[in-house]
């Protein structure tokens, strides 16, 4: 998934602010989304939105920092950047813990907050490409029959084939078969590309 698919959402309640954004950011290349609250973001919010946030600290109701922990508590670790013309301490503590991307003062640069953009975009990629991965590993993994499956916990678990055999009652010759077959299926040279992938 190219950087594309990825969208910055704007929170802030200041509609010229939101404008001089949405126009910065699109002029720069990105797509952009923008909200007048937190609550509007949060009722249009799906868990698989990617891209960032960049949100004000100070809004009507929910402020950009309660907005983050209401997103992390829905299970989405879409990056933020929040914006404030209060630039204070205890906040931009507060912005941090919950895993801000950055923390920027009014007015600030435009190229200030495009590097913070990127820097979350980066972090989405890499989130987007390790959630392929796994989608790839778990569909290789649903390939492999029940009992292979208990001889690659068995096998990632540092068993050797005597052991194998013994635990499931089997031949030694039954288990190297199988591990062929596992390893044929989830397309692994040898074992340490399989415990790679097992836990991956």
């Amino acid at each position: 998934m190219g950087e594309r698919a990825l969208v910055v959402y704007v929170v802030d309640d200041d509609a010229s602010i939101r404008d001089s954004l949405a126009l910065m950011l699109g002029l720069a290349g990105y797509a952009t989304r923008l909200f007048a609250d937190a609550e509007s973001f949060l009722v249009a919010f799906e868990p698989g939105w990617s891209g960032c946030v960049v949100a004000d600290l100070r809004l009507p109701g929910l402020s950009g920092v309660e907005l983050q922990a209401r997103v992390r508590q829905r299970g989405s670790t879409i990056p933020f950047v929040i914006i404030t013309a209060h630039g204070d301490v205890p906040a931009a503590r507060a912005a941090f813990r919950a895993q801000a991307v950055d923390f920027i003062e009014k007015p600030f640069d435009d190229a200030q907050l495009r590097h913070a953009i990127q820097t979350a975009f980066g972090l989405e990629t890499e989130r987007l490409g390790s959630a392929e991965l796994r989608r790839a590993d778990e569909a290789k993994l649903a390939r492999l029959t029940p009992r292979e499956r208990e001889v690659l916990e068995h096998a990632v678990s540092g068993l050797h084939a005597k052991e194998i055999a013994s635990a499931l009652g089997i031949s030694s010759r039954t288990v190297e078969v199988h591990k062929m077959r596992i390893m044929e299926k989830l397309e692994v040279r040898n074992i340490a590309e399989l415990v790679r992938l097992r836990f991956r």
